[in-house]
């Protein structure tokens, strides 16, 4: 079954490809939509074509898919870790087995290049195989007390969790978000966004193959209305969220009032910094890292760059020639670095912030402007050029607001101290980058930063093995690494007395 669609993939050109299946998983297999009411038109960013039709979950779906998720959790919490892990080490090798052709429909329904794409999937089952192999570990502790007494600790499950995905990255964030989930014995509902629905089914899929209980990884389709039937179910235990500080605001108040556990990972307008003293080359292919991956639809972009004055005349030279020399095009092309952004109404906020950033005095340097391709096919299609600014002030909208999408902004700093005054003055704090010789400025740097990630002499890399997640307003809690087992699972304290009450009655 996991390869209905994916049959299809090898084959599949940019404008070809149509989805009919239903979009909704629970008790192990695919479901049809009760009713066919408030309908979304799900597109392909290259060519503006309609994709499929997205059917959103009322009430009585998504009491059915946790009521098959608890089901499931019922099973498989009581399986040994090693029992896990062997299924999901199956997971993972069939996401690798068929990295191409999830690869290639994630780009039709995302937008984003082939080449990027097939690094999201290997993430994906890397954090699968990453977290099959803690899922044996899990263990508490045993500790003396006077008279041969003695107490314990159990790690144990907190039953169904919810995970609530973003468009940028539709497969990937869906195995963030379950693999330590299942890994430490719980279930988990997810919510693709209602723009990019269609790779999340797949990887249900791949879970049920692996051997999973019918239930144990449910999708369930839909927007706003949908997520607030999720975070209100008074079965779901957790809900982890990946999206835009206001949605992670309302999401955070429904799931209080349920005293649910909340992950949050929010946006950002993470700051770059470069000085003097980096290898500039390193620093100029950083900082296009930093801006351009996804079409800069990426939270943790290093979106506002200062570089220090003395290079700026030579940075901003080197990196508006790196810029314009983007192949941008048909996502499914080798040769393509950016594809598509998500959406029209997307693509025409981006522009208007460019446009708002040159009312402000901002100067653009390269870029910034709608694509129409040679391709006819992709006449349709949502491109721009990817954009870079000088003359930038701290005060101005695209150095303070999240655009999330290929626009660089560039300010020039003088002395350490101010630069990162000037950096850590936002309220976002996802991410934070420096590119520098001085070994020491370089740690001194990232301890000063207010952010959950600092890169150092890199950036935009996040290996499965560490943390990643925000301060300030870019949320709380966090995916990867092994402290996100923390996150999924809760201790229960086991206290044993071996002699004789000592009561005070």
């Amino acid at each position: 079954m996991a390869q209905s669609i994916l049959d299809t993939m090898p084959g599949a050109t940019t404008g070809t490809v149509l989805i009919s299946d239903p979009l909704n998983f629970w008790g192990g297999k695919r479901v049809k939509p009760m009713q066919e009411k408030n309908t979304e038109p799900v597109f392909e960013p290259a060519t503006g074509r309609i994709l499929c039709q997205m059917v959103p979950c009322g009430a009585e779906e998504v009491d059915e898919a946790i009521k098959s998720a608890h089901a499931a959790y019922l099973q498989w919490r009581k399986m040994a870790g090693m029992e896990r892990a062997r299924v999901m080490l199956e997971a993972a090798r069939i996401i690798r087995e068929r990295r191409e052709k999830i690869a290639k429909l994630e780009v039709i329904n995302n937008g984003k290049s082939i080449t990027e794409a097939l690094v999201d999937i290997d993430v994906a089952w890397q954090c699968i195989e990453y977290y099959a192999g803690l899922a044996g570990t899990l263990a508490g502790q045993h500790i003396q007390l006077p008279g041969g007494s003695f107490a314990y600790t159990r790690r144990e499950p907190l039953g169904v969790c919810v995970g609530i995905g973003a468009w940028n990255y539709p497969f990937q964030i869906a195995s963030w978000k379950s693999a330590p989930a299942l890994a430490c014995g719980n279930a988990m509902v997810f919510k693709p966004s209602p723009m990019t629905p269609v790779t999340a089914v797949i990887l249900a899929e791949i879970y049920k193959e692996a051997g999973v209980p019918d239930g144990l990884f449910c999708v369930v389709q839909g927007g706003a209305d949908t997520g607030t039937l999720l975070c209100q179910h008074p079965k779901v235990a957790k809900v982890s969220f990946t999206g835009s500080v206001p949605t992670g605001k309302k999401v955070m108040e429904m799931s209080a009032k349920g005293v649910k556990q909340v992950t949050l990972e929010l946006g950002g307008k993470s700051p770059l910094l470069i000085f003097k003293d980096c290898e500039l080359e390193n620093a100029v292919k950083g900082a296009l890292m930093a801006n351009f991956l996804t079409q800069g639809e990426v939270c943790c972009n290093g979106t506002r760059v200062y570089v220090q004055r003395e290079i700026m005349p030579q940075f901003l030279e080197k990196v508006v020639k790196r810029t314009k020399a983007i192949p941008v095009g048909d996502p499914l092309l080798d040769g393509t670095r950016m594809g598509a952004l998500i959406s029209k109404p997307h693509l025409e906020k981006v522009l208007g912030f460019v446009s708002q950033a040159k009312k402000e005095g901002a100067k653009v340097l390269c870029g910034g402007e709608p694509i129409v391709p040679s391709d006819p096919n992709l006449k349709g299609g949502y491109f721009m050029a990817p954009c870079v600014l000088d003359n930038c002030r701290d005060d101005m909208t695209c150095v303070k607001e999240e655009i999330f999408g290929p626009v660089m902004s560039v300010l020039p700093f003088d002395t350490e101290e101010e630069v990162i005054g000037r950096a850590n003055n936002t309220t976002f704090g996802l991410a934070s980058g420096v590119f520098t010789r001085d070994i020491s400025r370089a740690h001194r740097v990232a301890e000063n930063l207010e952010a959950g990630t600092c890169f150092i002499n890199n950036y935009n890399i996040s290996p499965v093995e560490v943390p990643f997640g925000g301060y300030k307003m870019s949320g709380f809690g966090r995916e990867n690494g092994q402290v996100t087992i923390e996150y999924y699972s809760q201790l229960k304290t086991v206290v044993v007395e071996m002699g004789d009450v000592d009561s005070l009655f």
